[in-house]
C-alpha cells in the first residue's frame, strides 16, 4: 500500500492545482468568510427581515441547492474540471449581486441570492475533489485534498475575522462586506478558470469500463449523512448546550470555535498524512468511533458541576475536532479511489449530497433534541455515530470483485 510519509509544501501545492488554484482557493475563501457567516445578520439588519424569515429563506436555498448536483456530476463526468469549479464562483458572484440589489423588506429577492449562493457553496467541492483528483493520484491526491481543505478553513477563518472588527459599521459595513465578497469570488473564478484543467472521459471510460459499473457505496453516502453532523458542533451544538443549559459564558463558545478552526488548518494535512499507512476505508471507520467516543465525552463534561463543565466541554471539543479532521482526511479521499475516472464526478456529487443532506437537517435535529437534554443529544448522536461507522467497515467494495490492477487498489481503499 502506497504511504505518504512526508509533508513537501511544492509538491503539494502542485498536486493540489498549482499556485494560481491555490490562491483562487486562498480568495474564494477569504470572501466566503466575510459573508457566510453573517448572512442572517444581512437578512435581519440590512433588508430588515425577520429572523425567522430570515433563517427559512437561507435553509431553503441550501436545500434546493442540493439539487443541482446530479447536472454537476455529468458536467464533470464530461470532462470539465477547472471551468466547473469557476463557474461555481461565478454563481455566487450572481448571487451577491442580487443580494445587494434587494429592496428591504424583500424576502423573495433574498432568497433567490441564498439560493445562487447555496448552488454554489454545494457545486463547489465536488468541482474542486475532482480537480485534484485529475492531477494528483494515489495518497499524494488525499494529501493535496486535506491541504485543499485546511486553506480553506484558514481563509474563512480570516474572512470572518476581519468581517466581525468591520461590523462595528453596521449596515454600511455588511452592504460593503458583500460587495467585497462578490470582488474576491469573480478574482477567484477568473484565477481558476486559468489553470485550464480538463479531464479526458473518453480514454478514462476505455479503461474503467471493463471494471464494471460504478460502485452505489450506499452504506458510505447513509454513514456520511450521520458524520456530517460532527461539522455542526463546534458551530450549533456546544454554543446552544454552552448557553442554554449550562450558562456558561460565551467566550466559552468563541474559544472553542477559534479552536477548532486553528486544529484544522494546522493538522489536517499532517494527520491525513499520518493515516495514510492505514486503508482509507478503516481510517474513516476509525473517525466515527473517535466522533463517537466525543460525543459521550460531552455527555459526561455536562453532568460536572458548576464551573467545571464548561472547562470539560472545551477539552471535548479538541477530540471532536480530531475526529473531524480524520474524517474530512478519508471521506472524499475514499470516494475518489473507489470511483471509476469516467464516472468520478457523479459519485462525487451523490458524495457531496449526502453531505449537504446531513448539514442542513443537522441543526433540526439537533435543536429538537437538546432541550430532553444531553443524554437525549449526545447518547443519540454516539449511537447513530457508532453505527454509521460500522456500516463504513463492514460495506464490501465494488472493486474487489473484479480482476485487474485496479481492482485490487480498490480493494486496498
Amino acid at each position: 500500500m502506497a504511504t505518504t510519509t512526508r509533508i513537501q509544501p511544492r509538491a503539494l501545492v502542485r498536486a493540489s492545482g498549482g499556485p494560481r488554484y491555490a490562491v483562487a482557493l486562498a480568495v474564494d475563501a477569504l470572501g466566503t468568510g466575510l459573508l457566510r457567516p453573517f448572512l442572517l445578520l444581512y437578512g435581519v439588519t440590512v433588508l430588515r427581515l425577520s429572523a425567522p424569515t430570515t433563517g427559512i429563506a437561507m435553509t431553503v436555498g441550501v436545500v434546493v441547492g442540493l439539487v443541482c448536483m446530479p447536472a454537476v456530476g455529468r458536467w464533470l463526468d464530461r470532462g470539465a474540471r477547472s471551468t466547473v469549479v469557476a463557474a461555481s464562483m461565478l454563481v455566487r458572484v450572481l448571487g451577491v449581486v442580487v443580494l445587494l440589489a434587494t429592496p428591504a423588506g424583500h424576502v423573495w429577492p433574498f432568497a433567490t441570492a441564498a439560493l445562487f449562493l447555496g448552488i454554489g457553496n454545494q457545486a463547489w467541492p465536488a468541482a474542486h475533489a475532482a480537480l485534484v483528483a485529475t492531477v494528483a493520484h494515489g495518497r499524494e491526491r488525499d494529501a493535496a485534498l486535506a491541504g485543499g481543505r485546511a486553506l480553506r478553513n484558514a481563509g474563512l477563518g480570516a474572512g470572518a475575522l476581519l468581517a466581525t472588527v468591520c461590523l462595528a459599521g453596521g449596515a454600511t459595513a455588511l452592504q460593503a462586506l458583500a460587495a467585497v465578497t462578490g470582488l474576491a469570488y469573480l478574482t477567484a473564478a477568473a484565477l481558476a478558470w486559468s489553470v485550464h484543467v480538463h479531464a479526458r472521459p473518453a480514454v478514462a471510460a476505455a479503461k474503467d469500463r471493463a471494471d464494471g459499473p460504478a460502485p452505489r457505496m450506499y452504506a458510505l453516502l447513509a454513514a456520511n449523512v450521520v458524520y456530517a453532523f460532527c461539522l455542526n458542533v463546534p458551530e450549533i451544538a456546544l454554543p446552544l448546550i454552552l448557553q442554554t443549559q449550562m450558562h456558561a459564558p460565551p467566550v466559552w463558545a468563541g474559544a472553542i470555535f477559534v479552536t477548532n478552526t486553528v486544529l484544522v488548518v494546522t493538522l489536517q494535512v499532517p494527520v491525513t498524512v499520518l493515516m495514510s499507512r492505514f486503508s482509507r476505508r478503516s481510517v474513516l471507520a476509525l473517525a466515527g468511533v473517535v466522533l463517537a467516543a466525543s460525543y459521550l465525552g460531552f455527555l459526561a463534561a455536562t453532568s460536572l458541576g458548576h464551573g467545571w463543565s464548561g472547562p470539560a466541554v472545551a477539552t471535548v471539543s479538541v477530540v471532536c475536532t480530531i475526529g473531524e479532521i480524520i474524517y474530512a482526511g478519508s471521506a472524499t479521499a475514499l470516494v475518489t479511489a473507489l470511483a471509476p475516472a469516467h464516472v468520478l464526478g457523479r459519485a462525487l456529487a451523490r458524495f457531496q449530497l449526502s453531505t449537504g443532506f446531513g448539514l442542513a437537517v443537522s441543526p433540526a435535529v439537533i435543536t429538537a433534541l437538546a432541550p430532553h437534554g444531553p443524554a437525549a443529544l449526545w447518547g443519540s448522536l454516539a449511537a447513530a455515530t457508532l453505527l454509521s461507522a460500522s456500516a463504513v467497515a463492514t460495506e464490501k467494495d465494488q472493486g474487489a470483485q473484479h480482476s485487474g490492477c485496479r481492482s485490487q487498489s480498490r480493494a486496498r481503499a
